[in-house]
């Protein structure tokens, strides 16, 4: 019954995607203000279908900031990008180049001013990256970022990419750390999503000042040990379950 329900979510939230983006594909094009809009209002369908049909609640923790800040988000479904960019006012991600050419989504990507980038050549994302925030290619806001590179299913380990690192320095902004639990419910793997309590949380700020390797240090360990905390409280054991 279970699955059921998640494949019936599934489909809602991809016609959601479809038929709001239609809507305010044309409103974008008058006032590129409205893509926030389009981005804000669907996520909160996505949160109440979760809710509705599969008994997932969401709840995003902490201060949430404001402002020109990094935040590095540990990532471990589509449902941790819902709850970021519910909660942040001026949303904008480093995202796979790919990504811009897919419909609705690529449109309202490019919109709010996220930075695509090519993963598979590190050194130049790492310069693209810096020249679009630098050039103000990028729009005004928080820039999200997942040092990780990609999706990691709960109780998994990957290693933390110096992208982030070196925003972080030629920038001198504050980085926000978040950590969440949303891959205990939201798998990475599976068409099954499980009832519960998915949350992000926004973590106490790195202050600018670091180098590259002691902010990374402290980053990861931010990061992971509060990931590990939340996975815990939602009767997830990262431990037992760890894997590369």
């Amino acid at each position: 019954m279970q699955l059921i329900r998640s494949l019936i979510f599934t489909g809602l939230i991809y016609l959601a995607m479809g038929v709001m983006g239609v809507f305010y594909f044309f409103l974008t094009l008058i006032n590129r203000d409205y893509a926030y809009t389009a981005v804000s209002h669907y996520c909160a369908v996505v949160r109440f279908l979760a809710r509705w049909l599969i008994g997932l609640k969401t709840e995003v923790r902490g201060e949430v900031p404001t402002g020109e800040v990094l935040v590095c988000s540990k990532h471990q479904s589509f449902l941790d990008i819902i709850l970021l960019v519910s909660a942040l006012p001026r949303p904008k991600f480093i995202m796979k180049k790919q990504l811009v050419y897919t419909p609705v989504l690529g449109y309202f990507a490019r919109a709010i001013g996220c930075i695509p980038v090519d993963r598979g050549k590190r050194g130049a994302a790492v310069k693209q990256m810096m020249a679009d925030v630098a050039s103000g290619a990028s729009r005004p806001g928080q820039l999200i970022i997942f040092p990780q590179g990609t999706r990691v299913a709960a109780g998994a380990t990957k290693p933390y990419k110096v992208g982030a690192g070196v925003i972080y320095t030629e920038t001198g902004q504050r980085c926000i750390p978040a950590a969440t639990n949303v891959g205990v419910f939201w798998r990475k793997h599976g068409l099954t999503r499980y009832p519960g309590t998915a949350v992000v949380e926004f973590l106490p700020p790195i202050e600018p000042g670091l180098d590259v390797e002691s902010f990374m240090a402290v980053l990861k360990d931010t990061v992971e040990t509060n990931s590990d905390r939340l996975m815990r409280e939602a009767g997830f054991d990262p431990a037992a379950h760890a894997k590369d």
